[in-house]
Protein backbone atom coordinates (compact mmCIF):
# COMPACT_ATOMS: atom_id res chain seq x y z
CA UNK A 1 0.00 0.00 0.00
CA UNK A 2 1.41 3.39 -0.97
CA UNK A 3 1.68 6.30 1.41
CA UNK A 4 0.58 9.79 0.49
CA UNK A 5 2.27 12.71 2.19
CA UNK A 6 0.01 15.63 2.99
CA UNK A 7 1.52 19.03 2.37
CA UNK A 8 -0.67 21.07 4.69
CA UNK A 9 0.98 24.08 6.23
CA UNK A 10 -2.00 24.96 8.36
CA UNK A 11 -1.51 24.58 12.09
CA UNK A 12 -3.38 21.58 13.43
CA UNK A 13 -6.12 22.20 15.98
CA UNK A 14 -4.47 19.98 18.55
CA UNK A 15 -0.89 18.89 19.11
CA UNK A 16 -0.84 15.33 17.79
CA UNK A 17 2.18 13.34 18.96
CA UNK A 18 4.11 11.18 16.54
CA UNK A 19 3.58 8.11 18.65
CA UNK A 20 -0.19 8.57 18.50
CA UNK A 21 -0.13 8.66 14.72
CA UNK A 22 1.00 5.05 14.37
CA UNK A 23 -2.22 3.08 13.88
CA UNK A 24 -1.47 -0.46 14.97
CA UNK A 25 -3.57 -2.18 12.32
CA UNK A 26 -2.39 -0.18 9.32
CA UNK A 27 1.30 -0.81 8.83
CA UNK A 28 1.75 1.81 6.14
CA UNK A 29 1.14 4.73 8.50
CA UNK A 30 4.62 6.09 9.18
CA UNK A 31 5.26 7.98 12.41
CA UNK A 32 7.08 11.28 12.42
CA UNK A 33 10.55 11.07 13.85
CA UNK A 34 10.42 10.49 17.61
CA UNK A 35 13.62 12.42 17.98
CA UNK A 36 12.34 15.65 16.49
CA UNK A 37 13.38 18.82 18.25
CA UNK A 38 10.85 19.92 20.87
CA UNK A 39 10.70 23.42 19.46
CA UNK A 40 9.89 22.29 15.90
CA UNK A 41 6.92 24.24 14.58
CA UNK A 42 4.17 21.65 14.06
CA UNK A 43 2.90 23.61 11.06
CA UNK A 44 6.18 22.86 9.28
CA UNK A 45 5.95 19.10 9.77
CA UNK A 46 4.34 17.25 6.85
CA UNK A 47 1.97 14.61 8.19
CA UNK A 48 1.66 11.27 6.48
CA UNK A 49 -1.56 9.62 5.44
CA UNK A 50 -2.09 6.18 4.00
CA UNK A 51 -3.36 5.98 0.46
CA UNK A 52 -6.36 3.82 1.37
CA UNK A 53 -7.52 4.09 5.00
CA UNK A 54 -9.87 1.13 4.53
CA UNK A 55 -7.18 -1.38 3.67
CA UNK A 56 -6.50 -3.57 6.70
CA UNK A 57 -8.83 -1.46 8.84
CA UNK A 58 -10.99 -2.57 11.75
CA UNK A 59 -14.06 -0.40 11.23
CA UNK A 60 -16.32 0.92 13.95
CA UNK A 61 -19.78 -0.63 14.41
CA UNK A 62 -22.39 1.86 15.59
CA UNK A 63 -24.07 0.17 18.58
CA UNK A 64 -27.29 2.14 18.06
CA UNK A 65 -27.68 0.86 14.50
CA UNK A 66 -26.55 -2.64 15.53
CA UNK A 67 -29.26 -2.78 18.19
CA UNK A 68 -31.90 -1.60 15.69
CA UNK A 69 -30.74 -4.20 13.18
CA UNK A 70 -30.91 -6.97 15.78
CA UNK A 71 -34.41 -5.91 16.81
CA UNK A 72 -35.57 -5.90 13.18
CA UNK A 73 -34.39 -9.39 12.30
CA UNK A 74 -31.05 -8.25 10.93
CA UNK A 75 -28.74 -10.16 13.24
CA UNK A 76 -26.78 -11.47 10.23
CA UNK A 77 -25.59 -7.94 9.42
CA UNK A 78 -25.72 -6.20 12.81
CA UNK A 79 -21.94 -6.43 13.06
CA UNK A 80 -21.35 -4.42 9.88
CA UNK A 81 -19.79 -0.91 9.99
CA UNK A 82 -22.11 1.92 8.94
CA UNK A 83 -21.85 5.69 8.67
CA UNK A 84 -22.59 7.87 11.70
CA UNK A 85 -24.61 10.85 10.48
CA UNK A 86 -23.95 14.29 11.94
CA UNK A 87 -27.06 15.80 10.36
CA UNK A 88 -27.75 18.54 12.91
CA UNK A 89 -25.71 20.80 15.14
CA UNK A 90 -27.24 19.05 18.14
CA UNK A 91 -26.01 15.68 16.84
CA UNK A 92 -22.45 16.71 17.69
CA UNK A 93 -23.23 16.45 21.40
CA UNK A 94 -25.95 13.84 20.96
CA UNK A 95 -29.71 14.13 20.65
CA UNK A 96 -32.65 11.79 20.35
CA UNK A 97 -32.77 11.78 16.56
CA UNK A 98 -33.63 8.38 15.05
CA UNK A 99 -30.49 8.56 12.92
CA UNK A 100 -28.01 9.55 15.63
CA UNK A 101 -29.60 8.63 18.95
CA UNK A 102 -28.22 9.89 22.23
CA UNK A 103 -24.57 9.40 21.33
CA UNK A 104 -22.60 12.44 20.20
CA UNK A 105 -19.37 12.45 18.20
CA UNK A 106 -17.15 12.04 21.26
CA UNK A 107 -19.35 9.19 22.46
CA UNK A 108 -18.87 7.37 19.17
CA UNK A 109 -15.13 7.97 19.17
CA UNK A 110 -14.87 6.76 22.78
CA UNK A 111 -16.89 3.68 21.86
CA UNK A 112 -14.55 3.09 18.92
CA UNK A 113 -11.65 3.02 21.38
CA UNK A 114 -13.56 0.55 23.54
CA UNK A 115 -14.24 -1.67 20.51
CA UNK A 116 -10.60 -1.53 19.48
CA UNK A 117 -11.67 -0.07 16.12
CA UNK A 118 -9.05 1.91 14.24
CA UNK A 119 -11.36 3.53 11.66
CA UNK A 120 -14.70 5.33 11.99
CA UNK A 121 -17.01 6.84 9.36
CA UNK A 122 -18.86 10.13 9.87
CA UNK A 123 -21.25 11.86 7.48
CA UNK A 124 -20.85 15.64 7.56
CA UNK A 125 -24.28 16.75 6.44
CA UNK A 126 -25.67 20.12 7.46
CA UNK A 127 -25.02 22.67 4.71
CA UNK A 128 -27.01 25.90 4.58
CA UNK A 129 -29.97 25.29 2.28
CA UNK A 130 -29.17 21.60 2.36
CA UNK A 131 -30.28 19.44 -0.58
CA UNK A 132 -31.98 22.24 -2.45
CA UNK A 133 -33.79 19.86 -4.81
CA UNK A 134 -35.33 17.35 -2.37
CA UNK A 135 -37.63 18.48 0.41
CA UNK A 136 -37.29 15.23 2.37
CA UNK A 137 -33.60 15.99 2.95
CA UNK A 138 -33.80 19.70 3.75
CA UNK A 139 -31.77 20.69 6.81
CA UNK A 140 -31.96 23.01 9.77
CA UNK A 141 -29.86 25.88 8.38
CA UNK A 142 -31.26 28.54 6.09
CA UNK A 143 -29.65 29.38 2.77
CA UNK A 144 -27.66 32.30 4.22
CA UNK A 145 -26.54 30.72 7.50
CA UNK A 146 -23.00 29.95 6.35
CA UNK A 147 -21.46 31.48 9.48
CA UNK A 148 -23.45 29.15 11.72
CA UNK A 149 -22.36 26.23 9.58
CA UNK A 150 -18.71 27.13 9.99
CA UNK A 151 -18.69 28.31 13.61
CA UNK A 152 -21.32 26.12 15.26
CA UNK A 153 -21.00 22.97 13.18
CA UNK A 154 -17.69 22.44 11.38
CA UNK A 155 -15.39 24.06 13.95
CA UNK A 156 -16.69 22.01 16.93
CA UNK A 157 -16.45 18.82 14.86
CA UNK A 158 -12.88 19.64 13.84
CA UNK A 159 -11.93 20.32 17.45
CA UNK A 160 -13.24 16.93 18.58
CA UNK A 161 -11.60 15.04 15.73
CA UNK A 162 -8.23 16.67 16.42
CA UNK A 163 -8.25 15.62 20.09
CA UNK A 164 -5.04 13.62 20.70
CA UNK A 165 -7.14 11.03 22.51
CA UNK A 166 -8.41 9.90 19.09
CA UNK A 167 -5.17 10.11 17.14
CA UNK A 168 -4.99 6.32 16.78
CA UNK A 169 -8.33 6.29 14.95
CA UNK A 170 -8.52 7.03 11.25
CA UNK A 171 -11.56 9.28 10.78
CA UNK A 172 -13.43 9.06 7.48
CA UNK A 173 -15.48 12.19 6.76
CA UNK A 174 -18.08 11.84 4.02
CA UNK A 175 -18.71 15.44 3.05
CA UNK A 176 -22.16 16.84 2.27
CA UNK A 177 -24.09 14.38 0.18
CA UNK A 178 -26.49 15.61 -2.51
CA UNK A 179 -25.13 19.15 -2.58
CA UNK A 180 -22.66 20.36 -5.20
CA UNK A 181 -24.03 18.46 -8.24
CA UNK A 182 -27.33 20.29 -7.68
CA UNK A 183 -25.52 23.44 -8.80
CA UNK A 184 -25.10 21.79 -12.20
CA UNK A 185 -28.31 19.84 -12.68
CA UNK A 186 -31.00 21.75 -10.81
CA UNK A 187 -30.34 25.39 -11.66
CA UNK A 188 -31.61 27.67 -14.42
CA UNK A 189 -31.95 27.31 -17.36
CA UNK A 190 -32.32 23.56 -16.80
CA UNK A 191 -35.96 22.41 -16.79
CA UNK A 192 -35.20 20.71 -13.48
CA UNK A 193 -34.22 24.00 -11.83
CA UNK A 194 -35.59 24.88 -8.39
CA UNK A 195 -35.69 28.27 -6.71
CA UNK A 196 -33.70 26.90 -3.78
CA UNK A 197 -30.89 25.61 -6.01
CA UNK A 198 -30.78 28.86 -7.97
CA UNK A 199 -30.38 30.67 -4.66
CA UNK A 200 -27.55 28.39 -3.52
CA UNK A 201 -25.77 28.87 -6.84
CA UNK A 202 -26.08 32.64 -6.52
CA UNK A 203 -24.92 32.92 -2.90
CA UNK A 204 -22.01 30.48 -3.24
CA UNK A 205 -22.60 28.92 0.15
CA UNK A 206 -22.40 25.34 -1.07
CA UNK A 207 -18.90 25.86 -2.44
CA UNK A 208 -17.91 28.00 0.54
CA UNK A 209 -19.25 25.47 3.04
CA UNK A 210 -17.83 22.34 1.41
CA UNK A 211 -14.36 23.82 0.85
CA UNK A 212 -14.29 25.14 4.41
CA UNK A 213 -15.34 21.77 5.80
CA UNK A 214 -12.70 19.89 3.82
CA UNK A 215 -9.91 22.33 4.62
CA UNK A 216 -10.74 22.58 8.32
CA UNK A 217 -11.28 18.87 8.96
CA UNK A 218 -8.09 18.02 7.07
CA UNK A 219 -6.07 19.78 9.77
CA UNK A 220 -6.31 16.55 11.78
CA UNK A 221 -3.66 14.28 10.22
CA UNK A 222 -5.77 11.18 10.85
CA UNK A 223 -8.85 12.60 9.05
CA UNK A 224 -9.71 11.49 5.51
CA UNK A 225 -12.17 13.54 3.48
CA UNK A 226 -14.37 11.99 0.78
CA UNK A 227 -16.68 14.34 -1.12
CA UNK A 228 -20.05 13.13 -2.34
CA UNK A 229 -20.24 12.88 -6.14
CA UNK A 230 -23.84 11.83 -6.73
CA UNK A 231 -24.47 8.66 -8.73
CA UNK A 232 -24.57 7.46 -12.33
CA UNK A 233 -28.32 8.00 -12.62
CA UNK A 234 -27.76 11.66 -11.83
CA UNK A 235 -24.31 12.59 -13.12
CA UNK A 236 -23.82 9.95 -15.81
CA UNK A 237 -24.73 12.10 -18.82
CA UNK A 238 -21.63 13.32 -20.63
CA UNK A 239 -20.28 14.63 -23.94
CA UNK A 240 -22.87 13.13 -26.28
CA UNK A 241 -25.48 15.52 -24.89
CA UNK A 242 -23.45 18.67 -24.14
CA UNK A 243 -26.48 20.80 -23.32
CA UNK A 244 -27.08 18.48 -20.36
CA UNK A 245 -23.50 17.45 -19.65
CA UNK A 246 -23.71 16.61 -15.97
CA UNK A 247 -20.57 14.47 -15.89
CA UNK A 248 -17.86 16.88 -17.01
CA UNK A 249 -19.56 19.96 -15.60
CA UNK A 250 -19.68 18.34 -12.15
CA UNK A 251 -16.01 17.40 -12.31
CA UNK A 252 -15.14 20.99 -13.23
CA UNK A 253 -17.22 22.28 -10.32
CA UNK A 254 -15.43 20.01 -7.86
CA UNK A 255 -12.07 21.11 -9.22
CA UNK A 256 -13.01 24.75 -8.72
CA UNK A 257 -13.09 24.18 -4.95
CA UNK A 258 -9.31 23.82 -4.85
CA UNK A 259 -7.94 27.06 -3.47
CA UNK A 260 -11.14 28.14 -1.76
CA UNK A 261 -10.80 28.49 2.02
CA UNK A 262 -7.22 27.17 1.69
CA UNK A 263 -8.53 23.81 0.52
CA UNK A 264 -5.85 21.86 -1.34
CA UNK A 265 -5.96 18.73 -3.46
CA UNK A 266 -4.04 17.00 -0.66
CA UNK A 267 -6.98 17.62 1.68
CA UNK A 268 -9.14 15.26 -0.40
CA UNK A 269 -8.64 11.51 -0.07
CA UNK A 270 -11.33 10.76 -2.59
CA UNK A 271 -15.01 10.83 -3.50
CA UNK A 272 -18.06 8.71 -2.81
CA UNK A 273 -20.90 7.74 -5.13
CA UNK A 274 -24.35 6.22 -4.59
CA UNK A 275 -24.63 7.52 -1.03
CA UNK A 276 -28.05 6.55 0.32
CA UNK A 277 -29.02 5.49 -3.19
CA UNK A 278 -30.05 2.32 -4.98
CA UNK A 279 -27.99 2.09 -8.18
CA UNK A 280 -26.46 -1.32 -8.86
CA UNK A 281 -22.71 -1.77 -9.10
CA UNK A 282 -22.84 -3.36 -12.55
CA UNK A 283 -25.46 -4.69 -14.94
CA UNK A 284 -24.20 -8.18 -15.89
CA UNK A 285 -26.54 -8.89 -18.79
CA UNK A 286 -26.50 -5.77 -20.97
CA UNK A 287 -24.55 -2.65 -21.87
CA UNK A 288 -25.47 0.92 -22.77
CA UNK A 289 -23.61 0.35 -26.05
CA UNK A 290 -25.86 -2.56 -27.11
CA UNK A 291 -27.88 -2.27 -30.32
CA UNK A 292 -31.19 -4.12 -30.47
CA UNK A 293 -33.40 -4.32 -33.54
CA UNK A 294 -31.05 -1.89 -35.25
CA UNK A 295 -31.56 0.75 -32.53
CA UNK A 296 -28.93 1.76 -29.93
CA UNK A 297 -30.58 0.97 -26.59
CA UNK A 298 -29.79 4.42 -25.22
CA UNK A 299 -31.11 6.41 -28.17
CA UNK A 300 -34.49 7.36 -26.77
CA UNK A 301 -35.33 9.54 -29.76
CA UNK A 302 -34.97 6.58 -32.09
CA UNK A 303 -37.08 4.27 -29.94
CA UNK A 304 -34.43 3.27 -27.43
CA UNK A 305 -34.93 2.68 -23.73
CA UNK A 306 -36.09 5.58 -21.52
CA UNK A 307 -34.29 3.78 -18.69
CA UNK A 308 -30.99 4.60 -20.42
CA UNK A 309 -32.01 7.88 -22.08
CA UNK A 310 -28.52 8.65 -23.43
CA UNK A 311 -26.81 8.02 -20.08
CA UNK A 312 -23.22 6.86 -20.58
CA UNK A 313 -23.36 4.43 -17.65
CA UNK A 314 -25.65 1.77 -16.26
CA UNK A 315 -23.82 0.95 -13.02
CA UNK A 316 -21.95 2.64 -10.19
CA UNK A 317 -18.62 0.85 -10.56
CA UNK A 318 -17.82 2.00 -14.11
CA UNK A 319 -19.26 5.43 -13.30
CA UNK A 320 -17.08 5.83 -10.20
CA UNK A 321 -14.00 4.72 -12.10
CA UNK A 322 -14.75 7.05 -14.99
CA UNK A 323 -15.59 10.01 -12.78
CA UNK A 324 -12.38 9.47 -10.85
CA UNK A 325 -10.41 10.05 -14.05
CA UNK A 326 -12.38 13.24 -14.73
CA UNK A 327 -11.68 14.51 -11.22
CA UNK A 328 -7.95 13.89 -11.61
CA UNK A 329 -8.10 15.82 -14.88
CA UNK A 330 -9.57 18.73 -12.91
CA UNK A 331 -6.80 19.05 -10.36
CA UNK A 332 -7.21 16.27 -7.83
CA UNK A 333 -4.33 13.95 -6.98
CA UNK A 334 -3.80 10.90 -9.15
CA UNK A 335 -4.02 8.63 -6.11
CA UNK A 336 -7.51 9.62 -4.97
CA UNK A 337 -9.78 6.68 -4.27
CA UNK A 338 -13.51 6.22 -4.68
CA UNK A 339 -16.06 4.82 -2.27
CA UNK A 340 -19.36 3.30 -3.36
CA UNK A 341 -22.28 3.01 -0.95
CA UNK A 342 -23.67 -0.50 -1.41
CA UNK A 343 -26.01 -0.48 1.57
CA UNK A 344 -29.20 -0.72 -0.49
CA UNK A 345 -28.37 -1.85 -4.03
CA UNK A 346 -28.63 -5.63 -3.83
CA UNK A 347 -31.77 -6.01 -5.99
CA UNK A 348 -32.21 -9.72 -5.43
CA UNK A 349 -35.38 -11.75 -5.15
CA UNK A 350 -37.62 -13.54 -7.60
CA UNK A 351 -37.85 -10.59 -10.01
CA UNK A 352 -34.10 -10.42 -10.60
CA UNK A 353 -33.24 -11.40 -14.20
CA UNK A 354 -30.94 -14.36 -14.67
CA UNK A 355 -29.83 -13.65 -18.22
CA UNK A 356 -29.99 -11.36 -21.21
CA UNK A 357 -33.37 -10.71 -22.81
CA UNK A 358 -33.97 -12.16 -26.28
CA UNK A 359 -36.38 -9.37 -27.24
CA UNK A 360 -35.74 -7.40 -30.42
CA UNK A 361 -37.44 -4.35 -28.92
CA UNK A 362 -34.81 -2.19 -27.16
CA UNK A 363 -37.18 -1.05 -24.42
CA UNK A 364 -38.27 -4.59 -23.58
CA UNK A 365 -34.68 -5.80 -23.94
CA UNK A 366 -33.41 -3.40 -21.29
CA UNK A 367 -36.35 -3.88 -18.93
CA UNK A 368 -36.05 -7.67 -19.06
CA UNK A 369 -32.26 -7.62 -18.67
CA UNK A 370 -31.63 -5.04 -15.95
CA UNK A 371 -31.25 -6.11 -12.34
CA UNK A 372 -32.02 -2.61 -11.01
CA UNK A 373 -35.79 -2.95 -10.78
CA UNK A 374 -36.80 0.68 -10.21
CA UNK A 375 -39.20 2.26 -12.67
CA UNK A 376 -36.64 5.03 -13.23
CA UNK A 377 -33.01 5.29 -12.15
CA UNK A 378 -33.75 8.71 -10.66
CA UNK A 379 -36.15 7.24 -8.09
CA UNK A 380 -34.32 7.75 -4.81
CA UNK A 381 -36.83 7.56 -1.96
CA UNK A 382 -37.76 4.37 -0.08
CA UNK A 383 -37.47 1.96 -3.00
CA UNK A 384 -39.14 -1.34 -2.14
CA UNK A 385 -37.33 -4.56 -2.91
CA UNK A 386 -33.83 -3.14 -3.23
CA UNK A 387 -32.15 -5.46 -0.75
CA UNK A 388 -28.72 -5.16 0.83
CA UNK A 389 -25.80 -4.90 -1.56
CA UNK A 390 -22.17 -5.96 -1.26
CA UNK A 391 -20.99 -5.98 2.33
CA UNK A 392 -18.34 -3.42 3.23
CA UNK A 393 -14.97 -4.44 1.82
CA UNK A 394 -11.73 -2.67 0.99
CA UNK A 395 -10.07 -2.26 -2.42
CA UNK A 396 -12.65 -4.31 -4.38
CA UNK A 397 -11.74 -2.89 -7.79
CA UNK A 398 -9.27 -0.59 -9.52
CA UNK A 399 -9.53 2.95 -8.20
CA UNK A 400 -12.05 1.98 -5.52
CA UNK A 401 -10.94 2.36 -1.91
CA UNK A 402 -13.96 0.47 -0.54
CA UNK A 403 -17.55 -0.59 -0.80
CA UNK A 404 -19.19 0.94 2.26
CA UNK A 405 -22.52 1.10 4.06
CA UNK A 406 -22.68 4.83 4.65
CA UNK A 407 -26.47 4.88 4.71
CA UNK A 408 -27.41 2.51 7.56
CA UNK A 409 -29.73 -0.13 6.06
CA UNK A 410 -33.27 0.04 7.35
CA UNK A 411 -33.46 3.81 7.75
CA UNK A 412 -36.15 5.69 5.86
CA UNK A 413 -35.38 8.33 3.24
CA UNK A 414 -38.46 10.40 3.97
CA UNK A 415 -42.14 10.36 4.84
CA UNK A 416 -45.16 9.62 2.65
CA UNK A 417 -47.06 12.41 4.36
CA UNK A 418 -46.07 15.64 6.16
CA UNK A 419 -44.63 15.06 9.63
CA UNK A 420 -43.81 17.85 12.09
CA UNK A 421 -40.09 17.95 12.90
CA UNK A 422 -37.39 20.35 14.05
CA UNK A 423 -34.86 19.26 11.42
CA UNK A 424 -36.18 21.26 8.47
CA UNK A 425 -37.27 18.13 6.59
CA UNK A 426 -40.31 18.49 4.37
CA UNK A 427 -42.78 16.24 2.62
CA UNK A 428 -41.47 15.10 -0.76
CA UNK A 429 -43.81 13.44 -3.27
CA UNK A 430 -41.01 11.05 -4.27
CA UNK A 431 -41.46 9.42 -0.86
Amino acid sequence: MTVRRSNHRKAAVGAITAAALAAASIAAVAANSAGAEENTDEADVAQERVDNPYEGANLYVNPIWAANAEASGGSAVADQPTGVWMDQISAIEGNDSPTTGSMGMRDHLDEALTQGADTIQFVIYNLPGRDCAALASNGELGADEIDRYKNEYIDPIAEIQADPAYADINIINVIEIDSLPNLVTNVSPRPTATENCDEMLANGNYEDGVSYAVSTLADAPNAYQYLDAGHHGWIGWGDENPEYDNFNASAVLFGSLIGQNEMTADDVSGFITNTANYSVLEEPYWSVTDTVGGIPVGDTGAGGSPWVDYNDYNGELPFAQGFREALVSNGFNADIGMLIDTSRNGWGGADRPTGTSTSEDPITYVDESRIDRRIHKGNWCNQAGAGLGERPTSAPAEGIDAYVWIKPPGESDGASEPIDNDEGKGFDEMC
